[in-house]
């Protein structure tokens, strides 16, 4: 036998034993650090920060299956985590106007649609009627009655015309009686 495979086989009986000892010293010695060891006071001492700023997020995301995790995300209690209507204040409203498009947002209304949508008859029991007829026909009535005195003072003068061409008059009639042309009789009709 060869010196060299002697001192191997020697040396083989020397390190399993020892090798064996020393695996089992390391698990003793782990379960006892570990045992003794306060992983929240641990945690506590830990800059999560630091540990977060050597993450590539990016990377991390690339390995992890979305549609995986998404179907193992309850969105339900997600949702109602959120609070809502910090949300909605945070929201500048004008903001999200200015970027509707009006024109392709009437584009897409059915106009008769939502002219079927109307109850005509709960519209009228609603609406006053009667105001809005006394009104209208008060106008139509005032409008009427101006036309008429206004054609009645044209045909006026339009007769005294002929009148006084047929009586020969050299001089015009005056536009009003002697007495309201002097104002006496505004002055008159003002005192008791």
């Amino acid at each position: 036998m060869d010196p060299v495979d002697r001192l191997r086989s020697a040396g083989k009986r020397v390190t399993d034993p020892l090798e064996t000892m020393s695996q089992r010293v390391a698990e003793r010695v782990v379960d006892l650090v570990v045992q003794a060891l306060d992983v929240n006071a641990l945690v506590r001492r830990v800059d999560l920060n630091a540990v977060l700023d050597q993450v590539d997020i990016n990377k991390l995301l690339a390995r992890v299956d979305m549609s995986a995790l998404i179907d193992q995300v309850d969105m339900n209690e997600v949702l109602a985590r959120v609070d809502i209507s910090a949300l909605v204040n945070r929201v500048d409203v004008n903001e999200v106007l200015a970027r509707v498009d009006v024109g392709r947002l009437l584009d897409r209304i059915d106009v008769n649609d939502l002219a079927d949508r109307i109850d005509l008859d709960q519209l009228i029991e609603q609406t006053n009627l009667g105001a809005v007829i006394a009104k209208s026909s008060a106008g139509v009535t005032t409008e009427a009655l101006d036309a008429a005195r206004s054609g009645a003072v044209g045909l006026d003068r339009f007769i005294d015309r002929w009148i006084g061409r047929a009586l020969w008059r050299k001089h015009p009639r005056p536009a009003a009686p002697q007495a309201l042309l002097n104002g006496a009789a505004i002055d008159a009709g003002a005192s008791p």
